[in-house]
């Protein structure tokens, strides 16, 4: 594709995820649609916000990371606690906040990933399992030395300033930025570094470094994500951001297939409103049984279409420009 080729398709996604956005705005702003399954869309939004993070770490770096929850929670309390701290309900507080929310979970994610990425393996995935554990503890009793947080009562008062605009804006930019990322130098590496780390050393890739990078990359987004999830429920309590969460998160990366954002982004959406669909239609006494039902789907869809639903199909605008 040419240069003028790229540009007209990048113009012509922008603007179809324009209209979207200002589609859910409109929607929600009216009315028209019930505003519980507006809520849902928006949450869907976040959670592939959350997941296209955790397909770079595991998906493309090959990193198994089981606390990536801890690092939403991050986000979420840091955009939280900023924008409680400036009051009022500014957009530009709020975009301050998710840069904060974004930072804030990058940054720790750099002091973790210094030590931890020396393992591989189920090692690294034991150690950010461990400190998932150690952030559910500490937003437990985060009360203790920041009041406002509320610990394990939950942080309430928080500005409502998430809609359906900021979600399609905020998941598009993400998504674009994903794609531009893997397709380049840098994701290159990180790919070859899944492949076969001791080869990629071999032609002088710094694969602590891109490893390092991979992972803070995709923490910043699961933090930015907790940001937008802060200020869409107004609440937040540290049993929003434990281990269950974070495997959440991985079965959809993994259902979506690793290394695939289409999947990621398919997977992302369906796994949300399946559990909101079956919260609806079944009875009351039994809608636990979801929690059933989920898991057998889940094997059979293992079982048959182990390399995830989309395998390595992407959607033309995700693809790579060497691929048909």
């Amino acid at each position: 594709m040419t240069g003028a080729g790229r540009i007209a398709s990048f113009a012509r996604n922008a603007a179809a995820f324009a209209a979207a956005a200002a589609a859910g705005y409109l929607l929600e702003a009216t009315g028209i649609v019930n505003p519980y399954w507006i809520q849902i869309f928006q949450l869907a939004c976040i959670m592939s916000i959350s997941a296209l993070g955790l397909n770079l770490i595991y998906g493309f770096t090959g990193l198994f990371s089981l606390g990536h929850a801890a690092f939403y929670g991050i986000g979420a309390y840091t955009a939280a606690c900023v924008m409680k701290s400036a009051g009022g309900e500014s957009q530009a507080v709020f975009l301050v906040s998710l840069a904060a929310g974004t930072a804030g979970a990058a940054a720790v994610a750099l002091l973790v990933g210094l030590p931890v990425l020396r393992l591989t393996s189920d090692y690294l995935g034991i150690a950010t399992l461990g400190f998932g554990i150690i952030m559910k503890v500490l937003f437990d009793n985060a009360d203790s030395f920041l009041p406002m947080a509320g610990g394990a009562r939950g942080m309430t008062g928080i500005a409502k300033m998430t809609n359906a605009a900021w979600c399609v804006a905020s998941l598009w930019i993400v998504a674009v930025a994903v794609r531009n990322l893997v397709r380049s130098g840098f994701g290159r590496a990180l790919v070859s570094i899944r492949e076969d780390e001791i080869a990629a050393e071999s032609v002088g890739i710094d694969t602590f470094l891109y490893k390092l990078a991979g992972f803070v990359a995709g923490c910043g987004l699961a933090g930015m994500a907790g940001g937008l999830y802060a200020h869409l429920y107004t609440f937040l309590h540290p049993g929003n951001f434990d281990f269950f969460k974070s495997v959440d998160v991985l079965v959809i990366v993994v259902l979506g297939g690793l290394g695939n954002i289409s999947g990621t982004l398919v997977a992302s959406f369906g796994w949300i409103f399946l559990l909101e669909v079956l919260r609806v239609v079944l009875p009351s006494e039994f809608i636990e049984f979801r929690w059933v039902l989920i898991p057998v789907l889940l094997i059979v869809t293992m079982l048959l279409r182990p390399q995830g639903l989309f395998g390595f199909r992407e959607f033309r605008f995700f693809r790579d420009g060497t691929e048909g």
